[in-house]
C-alpha cells in the first residue's frame, strides 16, 4: 500500500471514530499541498473545536519540522482550535499529543515516539473526553 493510501486511510479511520463517538468531523481536502495552513481532521462536539495533524507509521517514532508544527499552531489559532498531532502506530492503534508535548529532535525537528506517546500522549477516549489521563 503507497504512504499517501496509507494516510488517506488513517484520515478516514479517524474521522469515523469521531462520529462514533458523538463529535462531527471533517477531513480536510488538500491538507499538506496547499500553501495554506490546513490540518487533517476538524472536529467538534459543541464544546471543544480540534485540529488534528494525521500521521500513520510503521515505525516506532515519526519526525516533525518545526514548520508543519507551526503551520498546524497558526491554523488553530486563527479558527479557534486546540492543535493536536495524531499518530497511529501500526499493530498498536492511535495517540495524540499537543504540540508543547512533543520531544525535541536534532536541528529543528521534533520527534512523536511510541515510548513517549504511551508515557505522555492521550488515548483516542483520553482526546476527546471520555476518560482522563
Amino acid at each position: 500500500m503507497s504512504k499517501k493510501r496509507k494516510g488517506t486511510n488513517a484520515e478516514r479511520e479517524l474521522f469515523h471514530m469521531f462520529w462514533r463517538n458523538g463529535w462531527c468531523a471533517l477531513r480536510t481536502a488538500g491538507s499538506g499541498s496547499t500553501t495554506m495552513p490546513a490540518p487533517d481532521i476538524l472536529a467538534s462536539n459543541s464544546e471543544r473545536t480540534i485540529a488534528v495533524e494525521c500521521k500513520s507509521v510503521k515505525d516506532a517514532r515519526k519526525y516533525f519540522y518545526k514548520d508543519e508544527l507551526d503551520q498546524l499552531e497558526r491554523f488553530a489559532r486563527l479558527f479557534g482550535a486546540e492543535p493536536w498531532i495524531g499518530v497511529r502506530f501500526d499493530k498498536v492503534g492511535w495517540f495524540f499529543m499537543p504540540l508543547d508535548k512533543l520531544e525535541r529532535s536534532s536541528g529543528s525537528s521534533f520527534v512523536f515516539s511510541l515510548e513517549s506517546a504511551k508515557d505522555r500522549g492521550f488515548s483516542f477516549d483520553e482526546l476527546i473526553g471520555n476518560f482522563m489521563q
